[in-house]
């Protein structure tokens, strides 16, 4: 069975250029488009791992990944913040709250893929958080 992500992002050619791109890979990709539907839908698909942007609607990045990591059920999903948000105070909050990756806008689709894998196949930043401009 193939390893299903989640893709919340509120700008919809972003979305659609990571799941093209996860998909050919061979993932599942699931999408929402902003922070609300991101958190409902995570808990109803149940990914194995979720790329999700900070600046959204509704409800931030963080406040999801804040939430995600207060839940039993879901503090072990890998998370991969994709955002523009790049200054070091805001790389220092995702990996405060939890996030196994940070990755910065703009980005190079088929990097992010290579994360992905490395997360799906259980690598993580053993030696501590690495920030990826991309």
């Amino acid at each position: 069975m193939a390893t299903k992500v989640l893709v919340c992002d509120d700008e919809r050619h972003i979305v659609r250029l990571i799941q093209v791109n996860l998909e050919k890979a061979g993932y599942t990709v699931v999408t929402a488009y902003d922070g609300k539907d991101g958190l409902e839908k995570i808990k109803s698909e149940k990914p194995d791992m979720v790329v999700l942007d900070v600046m959204m609607p509704y409800m931030d990045g963080f406040e999801v990944l804040k939430s995600l990591r207060r839940d039993p059920e879901f503090m072990a999903l890998p998370v991969i913040m994709l955002t523009a948000k790049a200054q070091d105070k805001d790389v220092f909050e995702g990996y405060h709250y939890g996030a196994d990756m940070y990755l910065t806008k703009p980005f190079n689709p088929i990097e992010l893929v290579t994360f992905v894998k490395r997360l799906s196949q259980g690598g993580s930043d053993a030696d501590g958080p690495k920030r990826y401009d991309l």
